[in-house]
């Protein structure tokens, strides 16, 4: 890929990426090791705001996709901060997705399904990886969704 090619595709898509996030803890946002940046888990955000909800009490899956697909645009900030240019990426390796859900909702890896998806759309397949979709009895702050991801660089 020439040097541009992820910041092509994120205007392509009309993805603006947003600064990136400052820990709200005791914690780093990014942290490499060798070729391997891991990214803390960033919590769902909308209009500036924590995206709050529980899938199958007073959210629908498709609302948890598009909430997932925020994270992924924010962990996507938090990547280029962290390494100034996204086309250093190598692989997007694994995906850890934690939905705050009624215990008798079944639909977490769809809900994930919005962050996944991006990741593809934006770097093919290097975007592909794998993942895991978990259903948790709360998240900070009352977030519906937390996600946090491990890249290859360059």
């Amino acid at each position: 890929m020439n040097q541009h090619d992820v910041y092509q595709r994120l205007k392509e898509l009309r993805i603006e990426l947003p600064p990136s996030g400052a820990p709200a803890a005791a914690y780093t946002m990014a942290c490499q090791s060798g070729s391997l940046v891991y990214l803390s888990g960033h919590i769902a955000r909308r209009d500036g705001a924590v995206w709050k909800g529980k899938l199958g009490a007073n959210m629908a899956t498709e609302e948890g996709r598009v909430a997932a697909r925020s994270v992924a645009i924010d962990l996507l900030a938090t990547l280029h901060a962290h390494l100034g240019d996204l086309n250093r990426i190598r692989k997007i390796v694994k995906v850890g997705s934690m939905v705050n859900s009624m215990p008798d909702f079944m639909e977490q890896h769809l809900v994930t399904n919005g962050a996944s998806e991006l990741f593809a759309e934006v770097f093919g397949d290097r975007g592909r990886h794998a993942r895991s979709a978990f259903g948790v009895a709360q998240i900070p702050l009352g977030a519906c969704v937390e996600i946090e991801l491990c890249a290859e660089v360059e």
